[in-house]
Parts: C-alpha cells; sequence; structure tokens
C-alpha cells in the first residue's frame, strides 16, 4: 500500500508562521494555494525547506512571478489535484469551482475558510489562510493523503 501525503497551504500573505513546520512535516511535497505575499522567494524558500513547494498566484501577488502559476494539476497515485487561488471564479464556493475544473480533487485559497466538501467522487479542499490573522479567522493549514486512489483530507489549526 503506497500512502503519498501532500501539504496544503494558501494566504501566507508574506508569514510562514513557526507552527506550519510541525503541521507539515513529513509531507512529500506542498501545495500553495496562492496570495504568498510579501517576498515571495523567501517565503516559497521556507516552505521548501519542509518539502517541494508547487504554488500558484492569488490575487495579491504579481502573476509575472516565474515561481507561481496562474493554475497547476498535480498528478500522485493515479490522482489528479487542480491547484487555483479561486479568485478566478469571484465569490469561490465548491459548486463553481466543480463546474469549471474536471479534475476529481481541488484545491483553493482566497477565502481564508477553511472547508473539506464531498460532492459524489469528488473532494473540493479550502485549507485556510496559514497568514496573518484576518476576518476573525484560525490560522490553518492541510494535509491530503492519497492511497490506493482513495483521498482524504484534513485541517489542521495552526497555533497562535
Amino acid at each position: 500500500m503506497d500512502e503519498h501525503v501532500i501539504g496544503l497551504i494558501s494566504d501566507t500573505h508574506g508569514l510562514v508562521r513557526p507552527a506550519v513546520y510541525n503541521a507539515l512535516a513529513g509531507v512529500d511535497v506542498i501545495l500553495h494555494a496562492g496570495d504568498v505575499g510579501g517576498d515571495a522567494d523567501a517565503v516559497l524558500n521556507e516552505l521548501g525547506l519542509i518539502a517541494p513547494v508547487r504554488a500558484v498566484f492569488g490575487n495579491t501577488d504579481p502573476p509575472w512571478d516565474a515561481r507561481l502559476a496562474a493554475e497547476l494539476v498535480y498528478t500522485v497515485g493515479g490522482v489528479d489535484i487542480h491547484v487555483s487561488h479561486g479568485d478566478e471564479v469571484g465569490a469561490p464556493t465548491p459548486e463553481l469551482l466543480l463546474e469549471r475544473y474536471p479534475q476529481p480533487v481541488l484545491i483553493y485559497g482566497h477565502t481564508h475558510r477553511p472547508l473539506i466538501a464531498r460532492v459524489g467522487d469528488r473532494l473540493v479542499v479550502n485549507p485556510g489562510s496559514a497568514g496573518p490573522h484576518r476576518f476573525k479567522l484560525p490560522s490553518s493549514v492541510g494535509k491530503l493523503r492519497v492511497r490506493d486512489g482513495g483521498v482524504e483530507a484534513e485541517i489542521l489549526e495552526l497555533p497562535g
């Protein structure tokens, strides 16, 4: 049985909290769903100390940053995972994203609200915001576990 563990992070807005290192320790890769913010290279390099990072840009990131894609599809264990910031559909909801993208797993950010939604055999995850506190919401990250073609998600609240 082969298991792949993917770290999910979004809306860092220039801040890598110390708790992120423990929360995402041991993941195979980190997928960042945009609004990297601040010095994007510094944020991505810090996250890269944990695991390799793939990232998309959000509405506060410059779209010309070569390390940030508009969207990406990451395939692991035979499962296609689509990552975008979500703002490209306006106010993102699982329904809007499921209409737009065909992949079985969709990761997005933008709203700062952690969410896991299963719709049929598809999964939509927003890991929430790992950056500065905004909107009276907790800071959080997520993990995906891909095993035997199945996918499970969890949200991890960050202390502080």
